[in-house]
């Protein structure tokens, strides 16, 4: 147990808490069993550790990644601990450990007066235990840094979220008050590019290299044992992940695909609901409401700006650039589907056009609220909102 302790007392003095990710004042952190999803890379382990430090009760970090894992249960370590009085549990990289649900359940039932804080990289596979865990877990998604997150981590500049109704109906006022703050054309330039997940500060010259072995990472090792995918077919995702980050946004012909590809149909529009899952692509549909993955999505965008730049080789398509940007963004606290005359359409009511500062209104004239999102421009007018903006919106 001193070996446990000792390598928590270690991380909690290094951890730094100056920057905090959105999502920890989101967190009921009263709530006997939480549970953290989120890609590798995206901050789950600093999260809690933050919390920990600010945690006046006897508390512990514990990483199922280690070796000492491998040999002891969770239940039994659990257990000594508690005898010494700690009475909340970090517990780190829980997809990592073989019993992980089973324990989960008996430690919640078993110890009434104990929290237990849980991450997990591999979102297949913790999806998969919820129902087991289902009337006992609070379930939170952690996603990539927003390029408000951004600007405060890389340039210490702290500005306000934004909500829909600000943006809207405020953009005028709002985009000349930020910017009076920050250089908007490099800034932003650099999140599209390197900025969404914060482990671009151990290099950026490196940052794409690293985001491949993530992605290689995700599919090897989480997507494939969860699936049981064999060898054959885990190379098809892969061929198939390509070819969407070179045609993005992608509108699917799935028989070209299956021919392409020499595979079934109905195996393509499966590997597109696995890559979704797993966060590496997402699906647009018309509607969100009884979606299965026999169902042929509208649109398919790599999950975030940064991955266009790892696929591309050449010059990144700009138009596919704002429009990742957008869903990303909106995505995270929004219900975002197509739209008949727009790109997209905000929680059924609000439709979107995306372009540059040459886009018109015509293809969304007559529509109610109908609004332009506008790259490359600083400041907009009516309903030409700046595409920035949205940025700003966890």
């Amino acid at each position: 147990m001193e070996y446990l302790i000792n390598k928590s007392n270690k991380k909690i003095q290094n951890t730094k808490t100056q920057f905090k990710r959105y999502l920890f004042s989101k967190i009921d952190w009263q709530q006997r069993l939480i549970l953290i999803l989120g890609h590798r890379g995206t901050g789950k382990t600093t999260l809690i550790l933050q919390h920990l430090k600010d945690n006046i009760e006897k508390s512990i970090y514990l990483s199922l990644d280690d070796y000492f894992f491998e040999t002891n249960r969770l239940v039994e370590v659990i257990e000594a601990l508690h005898t010494k009085g700690y009475r909340s549990f970090y517990i780190d990289e829980i997809h990592r450990y073989e019993y992980w649900s089973k324990d989960l359940k008996n430690i919640y039932d078993d110890y009434p007066d104990s929290r237990f804080i849980v991450t997990g990289s591999s979102i297949l596979e913790i999806s998969k235990g919820q129902e087991d865990l289902s009337r006992r877990a609070v379930v939170y998604t952690l996603v990539g840094l927003s390029f408000r997150e951004f600007l405060l981590l890389d340039q210490k500049i702290d500005l306000p979220k934004l909500t829909i109704f600000d943006i809207l109906n405020n953009h005028s006022t709002l985009s000349v008050e930020y910017l009076d703050q920050f250089e908007l054309k490099t800034h932003f330039k650099n999140y599209l590019n390197y900025g969404y997940y914060p482990f671009y500060q151990e290099g950026k010259s490196s940052y794409h290299q690293k985001l491949n072995e993530v992605t290689n990472l995700i599919i090897d090792s989480d997507i494939a044992p969860f699936e049981e995918l064999n060898y054959t077919t885990v190379r098809t995702m892969k061929k198939l992940l390509y070819v969407i980050s070179q045609s993005v946004p992608f509108t699917p012909n799935v028989s070209k695909l299956s021919t392409k590809l020499q595979v079934a149909r109905n195996t393509i529009l499966r590997l597109f609901d696995i890559l979704d899952k797993a966060q590496l692509i997402s699906l647009v549909h018309a509607s969100t409401k009884g979606i299965t993955f026999l169902q042929k999505p509208e649109k398919i965008y790599l999950q975030n700006t940064n991955l266009s730049y790892m696929f591309s080789d050449q010059q990144v398509n700009i138009g596919n650039l704002r429009e990742t940007f957008f869903f990303n963004q909106l995505n995270v606290n929004h219900e975002v589907t197509t739209s008949k005359y727009g790109d997209f359409m905000i929680d059924s009511i609000y439709t979107f056009e995306i372009g540059g500062q040459g886009k018109t209104s015509k293809q969304i004239q007559g529509v109610p609220n109908a609004f332009l999102a506008i790259d490359e421009t600083e400041f907009g007018s009516g309903n030409r909102i700046p595409l920035w903006m949205f940025g700003f919106m966890y």
